[in-house]
């Protein structure tokens, strides 16, 4: 009796600690955190940073704030190739990171549609490099390797 009752106190408790929503955090914790993180964490880190400066950026042309858009985009070009950077270092989530720049890629082409000609030029050459990016990685996971 006693051996259940401790399961049945063991399994509640591991059921309301999950059931405990998680602090997501903030872009500048993010941030904060990339410098010290390891590579294989670092790769995640710096995707989630970038993925969500893209959807920064979205909200900041839609609200007509057009240099802290481009401040975002610029985030969004240098945490990718961080996080390229890492996958490439270790040779893990390469495939994770190409998918996330793909996916990038294809919103910031979405969000230039939405542009005026004066603004596009910058999102154009972040999605070029984020598609420079893609393609090196994928060279890496696919291309030959020397024995």
């Amino acid at each position: 009796m006693r051996t259940w009752f401790s399961i049945l106190s063991l399994t509640l408790l591991v059921s309301v600690v999950s059931a405990v929503p998680r602090k997501e955090l903030t872009l500048e914790e993010l941030k904060a955190r990339v410098p010290h993180a390891k590579p294989d964490e670092r790769t995640n880190l710096c995707l989630q940073i970038a993925e969500r400066q893209v959807e920064a950026a979205d909200k900041l042309y839609v609200d007509g704030k057009t240099e802290e858009a481009e401040a975002a985009i610029h985030d969004v070009v240098s945490y990718a190739q961080q996080a390229g950077e890492a996958a490439g270092q270790t040779g893990h989530r390469l495939k994770n990171a190409e998918i996330a720049m793909r996916r990038m890629s294809h919103r910031l082409s979405d969000i230039k549609r939405t542009l005026p000609f004066d603004n596009q030029s910058l999102v154009q050459s972040a999605i070029d490099t984020l598609d420079k990016m893609r393609t090196d990685l994928l060279s890496h996971m696919f291309g030959k390797n020397p024995k």
